[in-house]
């Protein structure tokens, strides 16, 4: 790798902005192999846990974060900012945005905007991450290394891109995981010295806290666009393969219903009957009732219901 292009690549690591011809040339599907070194490292990171070991505290943050930050993609980065499927103050975006950010996967303009055009080519050759097309690790972890995908796509979100705070969020988009992963680093020193009876410290927390808990959400919400378009049942004869997965669906608070979200995108609820667990509906009905959230779409009755006259009154 020449200089230039090695500086390039090392720019891109704190600098989306840093776009380079490669997202436009002819092997514009080659993986970036300089943007899998951090996504390496952190699963690196968790090894560190055979020296660190675990403590109660130490798992409950893992477990803790986990929760918080996937419900910042599911219900912000996915509902919201994709889908616009509830309404939201400026100060609540951008908090919501930050928090999904810490999750480490790019900023909430690129999400938002990856994410449309999955839908309007979803399982199509245009699909950026389709299993149909491309096959499972692809759809898994290999589009978003890939050149193509590395700039957000701003003409999709010109909705989302009028906020210049969101705009900075997307461009250095490991501002949230870097300072998450310094606070935990920080706390778990702080504890150790304040509270040596939690038995955790700085590098327990970053391990469990940062690594472990972030490589597992990773997994987590990839499996939405990999197995969910693979694994389970079509209640709806979508044009694509997306399929209800209840497994996927508690993993992820409510994205296993992937059929359903695919037969009426814009509702802020993905679990259309009670039976079916949507932990990130319940959790904005809560936000609803304080003020935070409001305006959540719902599912209409004869669209959620579509199915029954299709198939004579079954009631799946």
């Amino acid at each position: 790798m020449s200089g230039s292009r090695l500086g390039l690549a090392l720019r891109r690591w704190v600098d989306s902005g840093a776009v380079s011809a490669a997202e436009r040339s002819p092997d514009a599907r080659r993986i970036d192999w300089p943007r899998v070194l951090p996504f390496v490292a952190v699963h690196l990171g968790c090894l560190g846990a055979f020296w660190t070991g675990a403590s109660a505290t130490a798992l409950a943050v893992a477990a803790g974060l986990y929760v918080a930050r996937m419900f910042a993609i599911t219900a912000f980065y996915h509902r919201y900012f994709s889908h616009r499927a509830f309404g939201t103050s400026r100060v609540a975006q951008f908090a919501f945005a930050l928090l999904g950010a810490s999750a480490v996967q790019r900023g909430p303009l690129w999400w938002a905007a990856h994410h449309r055009h999955h839908h309007a080519h979803a399982d199509g050759p245009r699909d950026c991450h389709s299993p149909v097309e491309r096959g499972f690790l692809w759809s898994h972890v290999g589009w978003f290394l890939a050149r193509e995908n590395f700039a957000t796509r701003t003409e999709l979100v010109p909705d989302l891109a009028r906020y210049p705070e969101l705009r900075w969020l997307d461009r250095y988009d490991v501002v949230a995981p870097v300072a998450l992963a310094l606070l935990l680093y920080g706390t778990g020193e702080w504890l150790a010295f304040a509270a040596p009876g939690l038995g955790t410290d700085g590098w327990q927390l970053f391990v469990w806290g940062f690594c472990i808990s972030t490589v597992v959400l990773w997994h987590a919400t990839f499996t939405i666009n990999s197995l969910a378009h693979r694994f389970g049942r079509r209640r709806y004869p979508t044009r694509d393969d997306s399929r209800n997965n209840a497994m996927l669906a508690v993993i992820t608070l409510g994205e296993g219903w992937h059929n359903n979200h695919h037969r009426y995108p814009a509702a802020a609820r993905q679990g259309f009957y009670w039976w079916e667990l949507d932990l990130s509906w319940y959790a904005l009905r809560a936000l609803a009732a304080l003020g935070i959230v409001w305006d959540l779409r719902p599912v209409p009755v004869a669209i959620r219901d579509s199915h029954r006259a299709a198939a004579g009154g079954d009631r799946r």
